[in-house]
């Protein structure tokens, strides 16, 4: 009977824990820069342990200093639905059940949505376990409720992978266009997008013709997709 109990209190410490220091970790990285990923350094061990020189190219930018263009061209490409849904788009996965249900052919639930993407590097690792999607879902609920669509916005365009060593608007640009992420033109913004599928495998620095086939479509869905709102608007209007 002690052992049960002390064996529930452990575990009671353990939720109480684990939900304190997730919760305390979105609320701080509401307002702090995010410097360093998971992926980040899974990359550099990667690298290491193929004896490789170890490449990081990553400097923090704030949204303002980020081409407007960029957040319209990875919604267009990425995510449409961004600002009005609440980090899951379960408009998508109804519709790719609908399709899967109508045809042969078997189309993915739903791709990873902006939020979903964001709280997976920031807080996660690479992988497809149910536990690793269980804590997306759980940590993509929370940014969605405690940060702006703003901030979701920027912390992704500081963070993702954009490159081999390459992570952030601010490093792709220069690296691979030789400017500041504030001066990317839309083309280049467009560009960077049609990468993000596979950044190892795509180079928006020497774009394939497949990448600037993706390029010109991103462009063109460009039109139908509104710029990121400022901070304080309403982002879903």
């Amino acid at each position: 009977m002690f052992i049960l109990k002390k064996i529930r209190s452990i575990l009671k410490w353990m939720v109480v824990a684990f939900f304190g220091t997730t919760i305390l970790s979105v609320v701080l990285l509401r307002f702090l820069p995010v410097y360093f990923t998971p992926l980040m350094f899974i990359r550099l061990v990667q690298q290491g342990g193929r004896g490789e020189e170890l490449r990081l190219h990553h400097r923090w930018v704030s949204l303002d200093d980020i081409s407007p263009y960029l957040p319209q061209a990875v919604m267009a490409s990425e995510d449409q639905r961004f600002l009005v849904h609440h980090g899951f788009d379960f408009k998508a996965i109804e519709n790719a059940a609908k399709h899967n249900m109508r045809s042969g052919s078997k189309r993915k639930l739903g791709a990873s949505t902006i939020s979903q993407q964001t709280a997976k590097n920031v807080f996660l690792w690479p992988g497809r376990t149910w536990v690793r999607k269980g804590l997306e879902a759980y940590f993509t609920a929370l940014i969605e409720l405690m940060w702006s669509k703003q901030r979701i916005m920027e912390v992704y365009l500081n963070s993702i992978e954009m490159g081999d060593g390459i992570y952030g608007a601010d490093a792709v640009a220069e690296r691979h266009f030789g400017c500041r992420a504030s001066e990317l033109t839309k083309g280049q913004c467009a560009l960077i997008a049609a990468t993000l599928p596979n950044p190892l495998k795509y180079d928006s620095g020497a774009p394939s013709p497949y990448v600037k086939r993706r390029k010109q479509r991103i462009l063109r869905e460009m039109r139908n997709v509104k710029m990121l709102p400022e901070e304080g608007e309403d982002a879903a209007k």
